[in-house]
């Protein structure tokens, strides 16, 4: 059980106040006393952990980076004594961290210029930072846009249940809500997102092969062979942040968004892009360059073998932690 004074450094909102004590999170975590450079390395251990909660509960490196700053200086401000585990008040202080912030980064997102996309990772494992994280369905876009449907403290119980495999007496502790509360909060999150969410059930060859078929009749002006590749019920989804050329609101329908693809490649989109072919949140994708810098980033779903949805992401503050073109395969 940890020392109750641990509270005041877990805590973010009087909503949100720390338990009394912080259940071990996970098998394996050791006592640890004062000193910074036991801080410092039980911090690295959870490291790849802690930004892959973040990202998922934020949908942005650049947030999960932020929070993981503020958790490791909250980390080093704990009182000196001796913490059962450190995973465990890591996460904590993490989950709480992230509540907060989403609450105040749904009323900027509301007012966000377009429509508002995750910032996007190149995930290949030589290029990712973050190369320990667990590629799954929920680190895709379309997973991380279907959470924006969630309140933070849903989004939050979801993550930590359904992706992490949180215990309910774990989650309980982490947002210092009883356990029946919690099974009540994820019951909620699943009906939020139950009708909309996807079915992953193409292989990744077909992924592939279907990427590089819509590149190439997207290159060819093929109106035609980009009908035939997209579902009758597909959805085109492009962010430019007002900074960059995007679309104001989503494209519905396959011949919609054929013509909508073909008259922005002519009129958006430079004629010299440099195109690589990458791993994108766990899926095939294309990133592509403008004198060497980071243009935009496209990935697609798939479903029952045609494309269903398709995100373009071209706001250059989400491009910004793309590896060089240097660095990518051509």
């Amino acid at each position: 059980m940890a020392d109750p004074r641990l509270n005041d450094f877990a805590r973010t909102e009087p909503h949100l106040e720390a338990a009394e004590d912080v259940k071990d999170a996970a098998t394996g975590d050791h006592s640890l006393g004062v000193g910074n450079t036991e801080r410092l390395r039980a911090f690295a251990q959870h490291r790849h952990l802690l930004f892959a909660m973040a990202y998922r509960m934020q949908g942005s490196s650049a947030d999960a980076e932020d929070i993981l700053q503020e958790t490791f200086i909250r980390w080093q401000q704990t009182p000196d004594i001796t913490i059962e585990s450190p995973r465990a008040l890591l996460v904590t202080i993490l989950t709480r961290l992230s509540i907060n912030h989403l609450q105040s980064a749904r009323v900027k997102r509301e007012q966000y210029s377009g429509h508002w996309l995750p910032e996007p990772q190149v995930t290949a494992v030589n290029h990712n930072p973050h190369a320990k994280l667990e590629i799954d369905e929920s680190l895709s876009l379309a997973f991380l846009l279907l959470l924006e449907r969630l309140t933070p403290v849903e989004r939050a119980v979801l993550v930590l249940r359904e992706v992490f495999d949180y215990e309910y007496s774990e989650i309980a502790t982490i947002l210092d809500q009883s356990e029946p509360s919690c099974r009540q909060i994820l019951r909620r999150a699943r009906l939020h997102i139950k009708e909309a969410r996807a079915r992953f059930s193409a292989s990744r060859e077909e992924h592939e092969e279907l990427l590089r078929r819509f590149s190439a009749a997207s290159s060819q002006g093929d109106l035609e062979g980009l009908v035939a590749l997209l579902s009758k019920d597909a959805v085109f989804y492009s962010d430019g942040g007002g900074k960059a050329p995007a679309l104001p609101k989503p494209i519905y329908g396959a011949e919609n968004i054929a013509r909508g693809i073909l008259r922005g490649l002519q009129t958006l989109v430079p004629k010299n892009l440099v195109r690589r072919f990458v791993e994108i949140n766990g899926q095939p994708g294309i990133v592509t360059f403008l004198d060497r810098v980071p243009f935009s980033v496209f990935t697609l779903d798939v479903a029952d073998g045609r494309v269903s949805q398709i995100y373009v992401i071209t706001n250059p503050d989400k491009l910004k932690g793309l590896p060089p073109l240097e660095s990518l395969p051509s």
